[in-house]
This record gives structure tokens, sequence and C-alpha cells, in this order.
């Protein structure tokens, strides 16, 4: 195994500041926790099982956990796992949730108007147990990223001088989104697919965040362009290649390479899995050469591999 790699040691060793709350920069996704696929594309997961995973992932350092209410199948909800194992949180948990779309009982998407945000908080709330949210993300649909986000993200500042939000972030915006945010209330973080092969408008909005101090929280960072249905089977041979040097699996070097893109970018990747999560954890111990570095950013952008719905443009 390569000196630059410890993948016993499995405490994120560096914070950032989302607001007045200090965060790991490796913390966990919850999409995953329902079932092997999201919402009800996969097999359930054991609920016991979930509880465990969150359990140890609070155990080996994470205080940063990214939900929603919409992260739900027939069988189980993320927000009432996360409800169920954690409560009563730890102090410095912070729970990042997000709004604009939402799902009917029948799994259906909808996409919230400005005056339904506040039923999507406090659905949030309940399922959390929470009197407030830490941070709240408002996701941007795919057919609004060219257009204005300023009457929903307004909405959302009136709830956070309400008391409901702690903070606010954006998710799946432009830079000119961005500035639109900022303009009418503080953002905390910036959350947006990112990863390697990522496309030039989401690497400038990383460095864009750098400049801003504002975390810059990808998804999708392992699973590229698999999006919801998850990384690839077979992964490139420049992956690979870093990956049999170091001796870590490829998902360390996919969050690797994302995490050294600078101290202002963070990491949530989603597993069920208690070996997969401790891996996750440890990724944040690698060091990739200036070499390995550039091979990485060399790859082209990989085309989508799940044509599916969900997949296609409705969430992350």
């Amino acid at each position: 195994m390569s000196p630059q790699t410890d993948t016993t040691a499995t405490t994120p060793t560096h914070t950032w500041q989302l607001g007045d709350l200090t965060v790991n920069r490796v913390g966990f996704g919850a999409m995953r926790l329902t079932g092997t696929a999201p919402f009800d594309r996969g097999v359930p997961r054991d609920r016991e099982r979930s509880i465990a995973v969150l359990r140890q992932a609070i155990e080996l350092g994470v205080n940063h956990i990214d939900t929603a209410a919409f992260y739900f199948s027939a069988t189980r909800s993320a927000n009432e796992l996360i409800n169920r194992a954690l409560a009563p949180y730890p102090e410095d948990l912070v729970i990042t949730t997000k709004v604009w779309p939402g799902r009917d009982a029948s799994g259906a998407w909808w996409w919230a108007t400005p005056a339904q945000l506040r039923d999507q908080v406090e659905e949030n709330l309940r399922q959390l147990g929470r009197d407030h949210l830490d941070v709240v993300n408002l996701r941007v649909p795919p057919s609004r990223r060219t257009g204005s986000i300023a009457e929903h993200f307004g909405a959302l500042a009136e709830l956070r001088d309400a008391g409901l939000i702690r903070h606010l972030g954006i998710s799946n915006v432009t830079s000119e989104q961005l500035a639109e945010a900022m303009a009418i209330s503080p953002v905390v973080c910036v959350q947006n697919p990112y990863g390697l092969g990522a496309s030039n408008e989401n690497q400038a909005l990383l460095r864009r965040c750098g400049e801003l101090d504002l975390a810059f929280v990808p998804f999708f960072a392992i699973a590229g362009a698999g999006r919801e249905a998850g990384p690839a089977a077979r992964d490139s041979e420049a992956v690979c290649t870093v990956a049999r040097a170091h001796g870590v699996s490829v998902a360390q070097v996919r969050l690797a390479w994302t995490l050294q893109q600078g101290s202002h970018v963070l990491a949530i990747p989603g597993t069920g899995d208690p070996d997969h999560l401790a891996q996750n954890m440890a990724a944040d111990r690698l060091r990739l050469s200036e070499e390995e570095m550039a091979c990485l950013a060399s790859l082209e952008p990989a085309t989508r591999s799940d044509p599916s719905p969900v997949g296609s443009g409705h969430i992350a």
C-alpha cells in the first residue's frame, strides 16, 4: 500500500463552516438508506441494518447528514430512519435537507409553489423530530436552471427569519442563480453534481464558491454519470490504475480526487453497506499526487448510463 494512503484511519481530519456550524468534510448522504436503489427502484434494505449504518457513521466521525422528505420507498423513510437511529441527536450533528421537489403517497413527483415550501419544511421537521432545520437547500428543477429562483428562495428566507431554518443553501444551480440567491439572503452551501468528468459549468461554480468561502457539496461524486443508479460496473482504466497503486477502491479515488479540489469542498457519499461506509470515510486520508490528479482531471465527461425518469432529472 502506498505510504500516502491510510485506509484504517477513518476519522475525518478536516472541517468546514456551514454558517456558524462546523462539519467534517466527509459526511453522509441518506438517499440509499431505504433500498439498494433510491425510492422504489431497488430491493428494500433491512430496517435495523440501515439504523446500524447511521449509528456507525456517527461513530466514524460523521456530523453532517444530507437527507430529504422525498427520500422514501413503499416501506422506508430516510428521515424517519435518521430520527429512530440518532435521536436525541448529538449536539454537533448538522442535518441538511432540501425542498421544492416532493412526492405524493404513490411516489409520483411534484414541485412546490413558493407558498407550499412551508409545508415541505414542516414535513421535514415532523419526520426528523426537530424544532428547526440546520440547513435547507432549495433544490432547483432541471427545467428552471436558466430562470429566476428569487420567488422560491425568498419564501425560504422568510421561513429562516421565522426561526424554522437556521441556514440556507441552493442545489442544482448556475452561477447566476447563486448570485441571485445571495442578494436575497445569506447562502452557506451550493450542492451540485460534481466529480470526475464534471462539466465546465460546474467546475467554474466550484471555483466561484471557493472565492466566496462557500461550501461546495457535490452529489454523485462516486456514481458519476450513473447518478441514482449508482456507479458503473466498470470504471475507466485510469481510475483503476490509481486505485491499484494505492491499494484502495475506485470509489475512494473518486472521493479523494473530489475532496482535493479545494478545502471548501465537502462530500456526502451515501451507502447502506457498513464496509462501504468505512471506505468512504477513509477517502479523506487518501492523498493523490499532482500527476494522478492531473491524469484524472483529463478524463472526458462520462455519458449517462441510466435512462430512467428519475435519473434523467427529477432529483438528486
